[in-house]
């Protein structure tokens, strides 16, 4: 049975992925942030770790620099809520060996881990052709600095804003409250150094995040 560890900042989120593999995948370990990643694959030496891009201590980048950089032969598999050109492409040339969406079903999540234990490389179907054509041309897509500055939960508000979302309408989706989400448009806001949230539609839909 492959052995995986767990890399995201939203308890609630590891808790689920941890029932959608039910009994066929041995989950050895949890983290929450860089930190506690890097120590956790040392401790436990899983075969694969599903790791988020986006959290705390410098992201999912960072836990490939510093345990591939040491050596280590684990495989990682980048589970995250975001498809954009930049955050794929980071991750991959950090060293992951694939990049699946979070809206993947238990069941394709799983033969995802053992596929990229065996050795594949895996990717969610509408990632695959950019992935590709990215690493065939000269230039593959350089990592955006606002984007990469912003936390996952941030960029989950922005999508949802330039999606037309009301503020009770993202409360509700993301399960925080009205004033919550007020607080993470207002950093994002401030991060990006725009005005209102008509820029902030236009800046995700320039970046493909919508």
């Amino acid at each position: 049975m492959t052995r995986v560890l767990i890399v995201d900042d939203h308890r609630l989120f590891r808790s689920g992925v941890r029932a959608e593999l039910g009994d066929s995948i041995e989950v050895v370990g949890e983290a929450e942030d860089v930190e506690t990643a890097v120590q956790a694959i040392a401790a436990h030496q899983p075969d694969v770790v599903l790791l988020d891009v986006h959290m705390p201590g410098g992201g999912g980048q960072e836990v490939l620099r510093r345990v591939l950089g040491s050596g280590s032969q684990v495989r990682f598999l980048a589970l995250s809520v975001s498809d954009a050109a930049e955050d794929v492409i980071g991750v991959i040339r950090g060293g992951a060996r694939g990049y699946v969406t979070k809206n993947i079903s238990g069941k394709e999540l799983t033969d995802a881990i053992n596929r990229v234990a065996e050795g594949d490389a895996v990717f969610s179907p509408r990632l695959a052709g950019f992935v590709l054509d990215a690493f065939a041309s000269s230039e593959a897509p350089s990592i955006d600095p606002e984007l990469d500055s912003l936390t996952q939960r941030e960029r989950e508000v922005l999508r949802l804003i330039a999606r037309g979302y009301a503020y009770k309408e993202i409360a509700k989706e993301l399960f925080i409250s009205v004033k919550t989400v007020e607080t993470h448009v207002s950093s994002v806001l401030r991060k990006l150094q725009l005005s209102n949230r008509h820029e902030l539609s236009r800046w995700a839909t320039a970046r493909r995040l919508v």
